[in-house]
């Protein structure tokens, strides 16, 4: 794969052959992602690649004639359109991946200037991963609007840029230079790229595989109605070029001073910055900025760390392609590529046929990745996927791995094209496809081994039964070797059979029958949440529990009466007849029943609301999603104060979740709502909000 290193001797000719051939596979990928804006490899594997082609270049010099790609900043740009002569250059930034590069940074910088890096004063700020844009502003008035190109010369996408609508054509306020480039970066929010997505592949075009590729895409169209029509959004980090008007100079002495002149010039600047930082204070700040990264509206691929002082910034100079004063610290990847191998399918609890992808191994996000999601097989097509394909891989924070899409320009002669198998590849059973479906579904129920071993790990799970020691490799085992075949069995089993499985011992065996027969005193709710129907989550089964009473009352429900039932819709009620109406199903209750003693509705703590009025309740109306940890109450506890208040509470975020209370560690669910833009409140507010109703005691 490109991007690996190969060995080199101290052979002069081995030697000048490999900076040769790196220099060749440097300006390829240069040339895909500045000018095609079509990468093929990822950041961090061109960083790779850069860093061992100055690492060549630096020992060997006499092997290395000529210019070097790695001294050129960006790409010439596109015949299409015309060309724009940077005054000031648009150089790029050098990069440094860890705390020792910094403090390097720091000292080198010192040691230029003659000063002690105690006394160095930094600002910091974010790395956007957008289009670097630089906007000329005459008497105020937007003239003049270019791509960076090779930092000498850009492309004019005047046109374009006047279209987005972070960029105002007329500046405002007072102190506004006569002429001044705006040095910035053009991007695309996460919730703008993935409904850009959504309206892609609904017209059935390119969908594109990240928000910096989309940015790119759409900031360099011919036709500007193009680029109105996509959400582009544009942050300043910078000047070029600036003239005063006689006697009108304005006193700025810090990059600091700048950015704050910017925006009170109309100019959208990034909140997320810090000034006056010492080397300790930077890393501090790629800490914080790291933890937030996910929860950002944008995406980062890092912090960017400059000197204060401008006239310490002149001081410091600059070298071919870079700034002295300035250093980009990176952040791992959170994305790669890799080779897929294969396509497997999953049968799930429900039947749901799932294809996932088997990877070459990769390491992204913080971990070595084999598998990723494909979600559907409309999703395959959608994205343009086949087997043999290098694709994009994504993984952040604690988001379950997810191919992107492919790339194209690697794609193998073999490659072939994913088919959903139409029959079950656990029991053969020909699959269905609902007409309002995405998804493949197996029939056969608990008759298939696959749904089988799902339905008794949901049995077991905490939420449900809560089956302590119940885990995959056991139920494998059970299902595998006949001993059970539906949950019901699960209470006729014998300490001496479950000592008979592979790897477990006489006392593990004892553990997990006193868990088995702990679970036979129960609620009604978590036995109908464990049963695994169709549609009936944990808080349906809630609902339906509180308000039947019995599940007797709940079997011998019609439709109208399910109906009745706290937001249980026709689709919900439908599932619940189906389930008890059929036979198999409705005798494995009965052998439940014969075993469990359901002695109460709900574990759960039940809430009492202080008013029944719908305007005395906070959360009347909302669909509210709890994450991260939360330091004052449990989990459960929190969710019963929502839904006495009115509220209703749901496990995953999407365009109807109203509210997000968000504690300790939030992670990928706080990402969403912010993409998203749904409020988000700390559990300091939450717990203020509720004050009153527990001070009356209504808990």
């Amino acid at each position: 794969m490109a991007g690996q290193q190969a060995s080199v001797s101290e052979d002069p000719q081995k030697i000048r052959s490999r900076i040769l051939a790196l220099r060749a596979e440097v300006i390829k990928h240069q040339q895909a992602y500045h000018m095609l804006d079509a990468p093929i490899i990822t950041d961090a594997q061109y960083d790779a690649l850069v860093r061992e082609l100055e690492g060549l270049e630096s020992r060997y010099p006499e092997l290395a004639p000529g210019p070097s790609p790695v001294d050129q900043v960006g790409f010439a740009p596109k015949r299409e359109f015309s060309e724009v002569r940077h005054r000031v250059p648009m150089l790029s930034l050098n990069n440094a991946f860890s705390e020792e590069d910094i403090q390097q940074f720091v000292s080198r910088l010192a040691q230029n200037l003659g000063l002690s890096s105690e006394v160095l004063r930094f600002s910091a700020e974010l790395k956007f991963d957008g289009i670097a844009v630089s906007l000329r502003y005459e008497q105020g008035r937007l003239v003049e609007a270019a791509t960076r190109g090779d930092g000498s010369v850009g492309e004019d996408i005047t046109p374009n840029v006047r279209v987005i609508q972070d960029v105002p054509s007329q500046l405002v306020g007072l102190g506004i230079p006569q002429v001044l480039e705006v040095r910035g970066e053009v991007l695309m929010r996460r919730r703008d790229f993935d409904a850009l997505n959504e309206r892609q592949s609904a017209r059935g075009e390119k969908v594109f595989v990240n928000p910096r590729n989309a940015a790119a895409g759409s900031l360099r169209q011919l036709d500007p109605k193009v680029t109105a029509e996509r959400p582009l959004s544009f942050f300043a980090y910078g000047t070029g070029e600036v003239q005063w008007a006689l006697g009108k100079e304005r006193n700025i002495s810090t990059h600091s001073e700048w950015l704050d002149a910017l925006a009170e010039w109309g100019l959208p600047v990034a909140d997320d910055r810090a000034a006056a930082l010492s080397c300790e204070g930077l890393l501090k700040f790629y800490s914080r900025t790291l933890e937030r990264r996910a929860s950002l509206p944008f995406e980062i691929d890092g912090v960017v760390y400059k000197l204060e002082s401008l006239q310490l910034q002149s001081q410091a100079g600059y070298v071919s392609r870079a700034p002295r004063f300035a250093v980009a610290h990176k952040f791992p990847a959170e994305e790669a590529s890799t080779r897929l191998l294969g396509i497997d399918v999953q049968v799930g609890r429900t039947g749901a046929l799932t294809p996932v992808a088997r990877l070459e191994p990769v390491f992204v996000g913080g971990v070595t990745v084999t598998n990723a999601t494909l979600h559907n097989a409309d999703e395959i097509i959608r994205k343009g996927i086949m087997i043999g394909d290098t694709v994009w891989v994504r993984r952040a924070g604690d988001v379950i791995p997810e191919v992107l899409g492919p790339i194209a320009a690697l794609r193998p002669a073999q490659a072939r094209p994913f088919v959903m198998p139409t029959s079950c590849p656990e029991c053969g059973t020909p699959t269905v496809r609902e007409a309002e479906e995405a998804v493949s579904r197996c029939p056969a129920g608990l008759t298939c081994s696959a749904q089988r071993k799902q339905a008794f790990l949901h049995f077991a799970q905490r939420r449900a039964m809560d089956i302590e020691g119940l885990g995959e490799k056991i139920v494998d085992q059970l299902v595998e070797k006949n001993l059970v075949s539906s949950i019901a069995d699960l209470y006729e089993l014998t300490a001496d059979q479950l000592a008979a499985l592979d790897r477990m011992a006489k006392k593990s065996a004892s553990n997990l029958m006193s868990q088995i027969d702990a679970s036979r005193s129960a609620s009604l709710s978590r036995l109908l949440f464990g049963l695994g129907i169709r549609h009936v989550g944990e808080r349906t089964a809630r609902d339906l529990a509180l308000h039947f009473k019995s599940l007797q009352a709940i079997r011998a429900a019609g439709l109208e009466d399910l109906l009745q039932a706290p937001d249980v819709g026709p689709v919900v009620a439908a599932s619940i007849r189906e389930f008890f109406d059929n036979p198999e199903q409705s005798a494995i209750v009965d052998r439940l029943l014969a075993s469990i003693r359901l002695e109460r509705l709900d574990d759960r703590p039940a809430v009492a609301p202080v008013s029944r009025a719908v305007d005395a309740q906070p959360f009347a109306g909302m669909t509210v999603v709890l994450t991260g940890s939360l330091g004052s109450m449990a989990r459960d506890e929190a969710a019963n104060w929502i839904i006495a208040l009115g509220g209703k509470t749901s496990s995953s975020v999407s365009a109807k979740t109203s509210l997000v209370i968000a504690g300790e560690a939030a992670g990928s669910k706080l990402a969403r709502a912010q993409a998203l833009g749904i409020r988000v409140m700390d559990e300091a507010a939450f717990l203020e909000l509720i004050r009153p109703f527990r001070d009356q005691g209504a808990l």
